[in-house]
């Protein structure tokens, strides 16, 4: 049990949160000490009802039984893996900046969720944040299942291809490839390789409650050090190179 809690104390605190969050709150569903009913994002009971923390527990509630276990296991251990490393890596001292990221990437989600009547939330946002990481690291070799290797820029849609074939829909993991990409976009791509102006811009707020834990600029909008290398016109360099919605019974 010591070794279990210095692994979990050893996961950067916006991870470790969330990861704590997709695990007690399916249990909770689980055990039934809050039925899963009030846990679905539903459209009516959350516009009409007024039951606000809908969105939020769909974000981390997820059906586990015999026919969705596995999926929710695969879904929790690329949480962990790349939320893990895009906040030690690209975000390391930015936590403001790395919990608006989640914030941008979670308010489209459960727009999109909402307009398409899409009632769980957890793996959009999980491969929202994937497919981030993987565009931030497209040139790096990753090894997936079964040995196979390959840039870390196809691993989304890889993820996606692998999860149709164990979970059947792909609704989930597209659109949290599109709000994934959309935030990559509005943050690198247009700014940097465009020339166009930041439209994103973290609250101050956020830098109080959690200020950056080195010097430098920070903010919302600044690229990580292998991008400005790479855009650096005195390097040597060129440009940066760039669902399933489940709904009840469906299982």
């Amino acid at each position: 049990m010591s070794d279990i809690g210095d692994w979990f104390r050893s996961i950067p605190a916006i991870t470790r949160y969330w990861f704590a969050a997709t695990v007690a709150v399916p249990l909770v569903g689980k055990l039934g000490l809050i039925s899963p009913a009030y846990l679905f994002l539903w459209p009516e009971a959350f516009l009409y009802r007024f039951q606000v923390w809908r969105p939020i527990t769909a974000t981390f509630y997820f059906p586990v039984g015999p026919g969705t276990g596995f999926l929710y296991l695969v879904n929790l251990y690329f949480l962990y893996q790349y939320s893990t490393r895009l906040e030690t890596g690209a975000f390391d001292g930015r936590p403001a900046d790395y919990l608006f990221m989640l914030l941008f990437n979670w308010i489209c989600i459960v727009i999109t969720g909402l307009a398409m009547d899409m009632q769980l939330l957890m793996i959009p946002l999980i491969m929202s944040v994937l497919y981030v990481w993987a565009q931030l690291n497209r040139d790096m070799i990753v090894s997936f299942w079964f040995g196979t290797r390959f840039k870390a820029c196809y691993l989304p849609w890889v993820i996606l291809g692998f999860n149709y074939i164990i979970g059947g829909s792909v609704i989930n993991e597209l659109i949290g490839n599109l709000v994934g990409h959309l935030y990559f976009f509005l943050m690198f791509r247009y700014p940097m390789d465009l020339g166009g102006r930041n439209f994103l811009s973290t609250p101050q707020f956020l830098y109080h409650w959690l200020p950056s834990r080195r010097g430098g600029v920070s903010g919302f909008g600044v690229p990580p050090a292998s991008m400005r290398r790479a855009a650096d016109p005195n390097g040597g360099g060129g440009r940066h190179n760039w669902g399933q919605g489940f709904r009840l019974g469906d299982q």
